[in-house]
Order: C-alpha cells, then sequence, then structure tokens
C-alpha cells in the first residue's frame, strides 16, 4: 500500500506538479470576442457564402444532399444533374459485383473491424486486399488505413523529424502539406513540376540535413497535370532522398491498364520510395494506402500512428468493395480504356470551344479556368439550373485570380453529355460577357 503511495506521489510531482495546469502570471488574459468563432475570418467566409447564394435566384451547391449513388447523373430534391463532382473514375461504385462484395462481407465480418489491426482489428481481407494492390501496382508490399488523407499525414510525420528536409511541389495536396508540418521537419517549396528548382534545393540544402523526402502528387488534383517521374527518379537518386508520390488521382486512370503513374513514364515502381493510394478514386470505396519496399511498409505497419497504430482497422464492407473494383479493373481493361478516350475528348472539346484546360488531359481532372472567384461561383449555379454539377474551386484552395470549375471525368460519361455541358457553359460565359 504505502508502495503505491509512493509511485502515486512520484507521478503527481513529475506530472501534475509542474505548474502547467497553474495560470501563468505573464500571459495576458485574452479578450472574451477571442474566444467567439464567430468572430473568426472562416465563419463570416461561411456567412458571406450563404448570403451570396441567398440571393433570388440563386442556389446553393454546397452539401447537397444526394439520392442514390454516385453515378455520371445524380439526384438531389427530385432533380437529375449531370454530374462532374464525384470521383467515381471507373464507374464502379454502383456495379453489382462491387456491391455484391461488400454485402458478403458484412455478413461474414459484420460492420466493423472491431479493434486496431495491431489487436483485435485484423481480418483476412484486409491481407487479401493489400496483397492484390501490391500486386497489381508492382510494390513489395502495401498497408491499408482507413483514410488517403490520414495515409499521408501519418506516413510523413512518422518517418520525417526536426533533422530532416521536406521538399514539396507547390501543388502539393494539403494532406501532404500538413504531414510535413507535423513532422516538424524543414520545409521547402519548389515552383510547380519545375525541375530546375527542385534541384537547386536539393544541391544547396541536402547536405544541412539527415534524412530528405521529396514529395510530389502523381496527377495533380486541381490542374491535372502529371509529375516528371524519370526526372525525380535522377534527383532523388543523385542528392540521396527519399520519393514519395501521391497517387490518389492517377492510379486506375493513368497508364495504359490504369497502373499509374510508373506504367505511364515505364519506370520500375520500386525506384519510387512511396507510393500513396486512394480506394475512393477508382475503387469504388473509401480508405487509402501506401506501397513501398517490404521493410518500409512493416516499419510503418507496426509504428507509425494512425495507419494500423491507435486506429480502427478499415470496414470489411469498403475493404471487399476496393478489393471488388480493383479486380474489375485487371479483368476490363476497357473500362480504362473508355475513362481515357472521355478524358481525350472533353479536353478536346474544350479546347474547341477556347476555354482554358491548362495542362489537363492526362488524368480525369480537368479545370476550365476562369480566374474571378465571383464568376466561378455565380457560374456554378447557372449550370445548375439547367442540370449540370461542376463545383467551382477558389482561393484559399487555389492561388487567387485562379479560380476554376473542376471537372471529373468518368467512364460512364458520354460525349453528348460533355457537347451539352461544354455548349452551355460558352453561352453563359457570353452572356456576362456581354453584359460588362
Amino acid at each position: 500500500m504505502s508502495t503505491n503511495k509512493n509511485l502515486l506521489a512520484e507521478f503527481k510531482k513529475d506530472f501534475l506538479g509542474s505548474g502547467l495546469s497553474q495560470p501563468n502570471p505573464k500571459v495576458k488574459r485574452p479578450d472574451a470576442r477571442t474566444m467567439q468563432i464567430t468572430d473568426t475570418e472562416d465563419y463570416r467566409r461561411i456567412i458571406e457564402m450563404r448570403n451570396f447564394y441567398g440571393q433570388e435566384g440563386m442556389r446553393n451547391p454546397y452539401f447537397m444532399e444526394r439520392s442514390g449513388p454516385m453515378r455520371d447523373r445524380i439526384s438531389v430534391d427530385g432533380c437529375e444533374y449531370i454530374s462532374y463532382s464525384g470521383y467515381n473514375y471507373l464507374g464502379l461504385s454502383d456495379h453489382q459485383v462491387v456491391i455484391e462484395a461488400a454485402q458478403q462481407a458484412l455478413a461474414r465480418y459484420g460492420t466493423h473491424a472491431g479493434a486496431a489491426r495491431i489487436v483485435g482489428g485484423q481480418m483476412e481481407i484486409h491481407r487479401e486486399l493489400e496483397a492484390s494492390l501490391a500486386q497489381a501496382f508492382g510494390l513489395e508490399d502495401c498497408v491499408v488505413s482507413v483514410g488517403g488523407y490520414i495515409a499521408n499525414v501519418m506516413t510523413i510525420s512518422y518517418l520525417l523529424g526536426e533533422h530532416d528536409l521536406i521538399i514539396m511541389d507547390e501543388y502539393m495536396h494539403n494532406s501532404g502539406v500538413m504531414g510535413a508540418v507535423t513532422s516538424h521537419a524543414r520545409r521547402m517549396v519548389f515552383s510547380h513540376n519545375d525541375d530546375q528548382a527542385l534541384e537547386w534545393l536539393l544541391k544547396t540544402h541536402r547536405q544541412d540535413y539527415e534524412r530528405a523526402l521529396i514529395l510530389v502528387e502523381g496527377a495533380y488534383s486541381m490542374d491535372g497535370d502529371l509529375a516528371n517521374l524519370p526526372r525525380l527518379i535522377e534527383l532523388k537518386s543523385k542528392y540521396n532522398a527519399w520519393l514519395m508520390v501521391d497517387e490518389a488521382h492517377s492510379l486506375g486512370v493513368v497508364g495504359k491498364t490504369g497502373r499509374g503513374l510508373c506504367e505511364h513514364w515505364g519506370v520500375v515502381p520500386s525506384e519510387v520510395d512511396l507510393i500513396m493510394g486512394t480506394l475512393s478514386k477508382s475503387f469504388a470505396s473509401c480508405g487509402g494506402f501506401i506501397g513501398g519496399s517490404k521493410a518500409m511498409i512493416e516499419t510503418l505497419r507496426h509504428f507509425a500512428p494512425g495507419l494500423l497504430l491507435y486506429s480502427t482497422g478499415l470496414p470489411p464492407a469498403s475493404a471487399a468493395a476496393a478489393l471488388a473494383a480493383l479486380q474489375m479493373m485487371i479483368n476490363e481493361p476497357e473500362r480504362v480504356s473508355r475513362l481515357q478516350q472521355n478524358i481525350r475528348r472533353f479536353a478536346q472539346l474544350a479546347k474547341e470551344r477556347g476555354f482554358n484546360v491548362g495542362s489537363a488531359g492526362a488524368s480525369a481532372v480537368i479545370p476550365v479556368m476562369l480566374g474571378d472567384t465571383m464568376l466561378a461561383l455565380q457560374v456554378m449555379s447557372d449550370l445548375l439550373k439547367i442540370g449540370v454539377m461542376a463545383h467551382a474551386v477558389t482561393y484559399p484552395v487555389v492561388p487567387r485570380e485562379e479560380a476554376r470549375l473542376r471537372f471529373f471525368l468518368t467512364a460512364q460519361h458520354t460525349e453528348a453529355q460533355f457537347i451539352y455541358t461544354l455548349d452551355s457553359l460558352l453561352k453563359i460565359l457570353n452572356r456576362y460577357q456581354k453584359e460588362k
């Protein structure tokens, strides 16, 4: 008993007696107004947006509640829209084979993984999915987690620390940025797809740090263009750095059979240290995965917090749906071919009408650049009125004066839908041009 008392006393001394829980007299008591969320800039932007779409004849396109599955056409409040706002790239989210696989997993495993996989939450279907992903994309091994965003954050923040360097493309997805911030590594940014700027940073700073990571996307989620993988591999080898490629928008889309950036460039996947993918873009499910060498993945599997450690495993129905969708991509290569044909055709039709789509045309993400934020928001609402859903992307997600409509294309879309959409968009923009 006395031993327990002594231990408790030591605990209080070490952890409760530090004074951290006591008021610090040197800290000025904050004004109560600084604690109000309604005084923040972000909340004010929500109100401004709500007021903007509250005007007569306008419709708020955000958080619209749909009925039924995500397809090329969706239903909202009894109205049908051509949808370019979903990630269902291969058109598998409502495929009967995928649905039946999820239903069978529900019947066998229930709705829940039950725990973190490192303890009681591991199921056969988890390892079957990981093995299938690794085989499909030429990886030694991979680990699946409950989300693509968290896979990026946890992997980067685990592998890198305060003595390390992360150099990323300026258009890197927020999940990669937040992983870098959380790691406490030194962070540097190079101009988009500018390999000369990247090499200058490596040449100037690499020797000052222990580990270094080059961080890019395979297909960029806002612009739809691709990273120059051979050049990145050359630089990572020359300067002794890891290379991590976020292939959320390229797996299932890019490459002759949808194997992603490595297939597109003819690169052996083992030359890339870390490949990240999601299950929510091409594979009709939810979750994310990291692929790499056996040693890398085994280390992440055991120690990276938030991947498998401290996080409940992927729900069995989600794992089964992704596995079925992956197998369909492999067994039905015409789906990838049809998607790629749609990508090329949409980009061609957009350019013929004078739209600026930047460097897009190799992935399922195609922006139509409008520049002005208010114009983009207005046009988005106008398209909704005629049955087209394509969401605007504005600052701070993209730089100021680079607002755009972003179109996600699928294997289900048709050329007739593209023509109707782009002709309608042209009429809307011409009308605003005349009103100036």
